[in-house]
């Protein structure tokens, strides 16, 4: 038997491996990833024990994002009296930088651009209600390429659905968005739905956690969005 009849037998017993992933929110899905096929040739053991080493962290480093381990509790000494100390337990921000990058490329959308500079009193688009909208996107556990300008409005309905008690002004969104036509809006409660049980239901958000995400990029243009600076 020779070289090639062997590569052929391998080849029929390892077929291609393809993985497809749906987003909990869109239709749309990953495009399958497949494997090359490699001829059977002999190697040293060296060789093949280096390739497996490679192979892992490869692997590794694609899956550091979905895998990532939840961050570990931080303690800080709050007081210390003599031989008594009180510790204070401080709270890990989930936020990681690529939400923030996510975030800052669908503020230049022209369909967020407009709507921000459309909403110029803040009624539904302060800092801390963008804030949120970041807080959101670290919950919902999707891959950072996945967001789409829908999830913004998406993520800023349910923070002013959390914290504004005047509730009229959160249905400019659906205004802007769809016109004064109610067919759309069956289907954004639907999205909204499926939005909030991808974040496993924790839709509150703190105001510590909403500076500490400003404090990120203090620079970034909307932060300036405040309304004890309207007159």
């Amino acid at each position: 038997m020779d070289a090639s009849e062997i590569s052929s037998q391998s080849g029929e017993q390892c077929p291609q491996l393809s993985t497809t992933i749906a987003s909990p929110v869109m239709d749309g899905a990953i495009p399958a990833l497949s494997e090359p096929r490699v001829e059977a040739t002999p190697q040293p053991p060296s060789s093949i024990q280096k390739r497996k080493r490679d192979e892992s962290l490869d692997s590794e480093d694609d899956l550091a994002e979905l895998f990532e381990p939840d961050p570990q509790p931080v303690w800080s000494v709050e007081m210390l009296c003599g031989l008594r100390m009180r510790l204070k337990r401080r709270r890990v921000s989930t936020v990681r930088p690529e939400h923030h990058k996510v975030f800052t490329k669908l503020l230049e959308d022209p369909v967020v651009k407009k709507f921000l500079t459309w909403d110029k009193m803040l009624r539904v688009s302060d800092k801390y209600l963008l804030s949120m909208v970041i807080a959101y996107f670290s919950r919902a556990g999707l891959f950072s390429w996945q967001y789409r300008p829908i999830h913004f409005f998406l993520a800023l309905y349910l923070a002013n659905d959390m914290e504004e008690d005047n509730q009229a002004p959160k249905q400019d969104i659906f205004y802007f968005l769809y016109g004064k036509s109610y067919a759309q809006r069956p289907m954004f409660h639907k999205l909204r739905f499926q939005f909030i049980r991808s974040m496993g239901w924790k839709i509150w958000v703190s105001r510590e956690e909403c500076e500490e995400i400003q404090a990120y990029n203090p620079d970034l243009w909307v932060w300036a969005r405040d309304r004890t600076n309207l007159t």
